[in-house]
């Protein structure tokens, strides 16, 4: 039933022109996933080169890392993980998406989570942590980082949590204590510890009205 509903949500976004990003995309890159099992929506940045080709969200060399990553700390990208970004079409030069272009998609990343209900949010990098909490200019995604908040998505709340985005490991291969990689080992394991392993705890998690105001599906 939610992989039907996306597959709405996906139809309209294949064929948005909200913003100018949509004149210089080859696809759109709307999600990757099983809808119907991810307990928790993984949220990056925007598109690069690579996913602008395929389609699919985190499939270069970041992406790779990531699943590295992800691996190590036990958690499934095809059964745990619904995977999407602020925005669904590829900014030029692979810039950070303004603020003009992620509020033109918001609708479709609103109804992502709307239709999937998940335990928790993690928003990878501080393109995706600005898209739902406002920081001051002294507050670095360093800072906040590793910690549990709540953010609302349509009037319901979510458990979320801010990790390294994996473009930026790349240019960091320490794996001293406290380096950035060590940081996003420990991240993740604390993320699947919460909420990934105990299953019977979270068959009612998420609680409130998340039906989705924008996109009918029944």
């Amino acid at each position: 039933m939610k992989e039907q509903c996306l597959e709405i949500v996906r139809q309209k976004c294949n064929g948005c022109k909200g913003c100018a990003l949509a004149n210089t995309r080859k696809n759109i890159v709307f999600g990757d996933g099983n809808a119907d099992k991810a307990k928790i929506v993984f949220i990056g940045e925007a598109p690069g080169e690579m996913e602008d080709e395929s389609g699919r969200p985190f499939s270069g060399r970041a992406g790779q890392l990531l699943d590295e990553f992800l691996a190590a700390a036990g958690i499934s990208r095809e059964e745990d993980l619904y995977i999407t970004n602020t925005v669904k079409c590829r900014p030029p030069e692979n810039r950070v998406p303004t603020d003009e272009e992620k509020e033109a998609c918001r609708k479709f990343l609103n109804a992502q989570i709307d239709f999937i209900k998940p335990r928790a949010i993690i928003l990878c990098g501080a393109t995706a942590l600005k898209s739902f909490v406002e920081l001051d200019k002294k507050t670095t995604i360093s800072k906040i980082r590793g910690q549990w908040m709540t953010i609302t998505v349509d009037g319901v709340e979510y458990p979320a949590m801010t990790i390294f985005h994996p473009s930026y490991l790349l240019r960091n291969h320490s794996l001293a204590e406290n380096a950035p990689r060590t940081l996003m080992a420990k991240d993740l394991r604390e993320i699947k510890n919460t909420y990934l392993n105990d299953v019977q705890r979270f068959n009612d998690v998420v609680t409130g009205n998340a039906d989705n105001k924008e996109f009918a599906c029944v």
